[in-house]
């Protein structure tokens, strides 16, 4: 692990300290584990996903990192989630993303 990511994530857990309930840093410090640390990275994004199930975010790089770990299951629901969340939050920029994302996913995956 480099020194730039010991630094990140060290910045990351005490904003989360400062601001428990602020989605965003713990949606960073996912994305900071997702390839040094995935027991860590799949922590947050299971968090995110139970605590903070209106961040949006979320969803797009939590079904990416679970569809790596074969957990396709598991990958496949957070995208049907995030999609439906989209269209409930009318954002069509997301939902187009997270929808490619998840045709992309069932092609590889079928």
């Amino acid at each position: 692990m480099s020194m730039k990511h010991l630094d990140r994530v060290k910045e990351l857990l005490n904003y989360i300290e400062k601001e428990p309930e602020n989605p965003f840093n713990l949606y960073a410090l996912a994305l900071e584990y997702q390839y040094q640390d995935k027991e860590k990275a799949s922590f947050y994004f299971n968090k995110l996903l139970t605590e903070h199930k209106d961040y949006l975010a979320t969803y797009y790089h939590a079904a990416l990192f679970f569809a790596n770990e074969e957990k396709l299951q598991k990958a496949d629901k957070i995208f049907s989630d995030g999609i439906e969340l989209a269209k409930a939050q009318n954002n069509l920029h997301a939902k187009k993303e997270l929808e490619n994302a998840y045709l992309n996913f069932q092609f590889e995956n079928d």
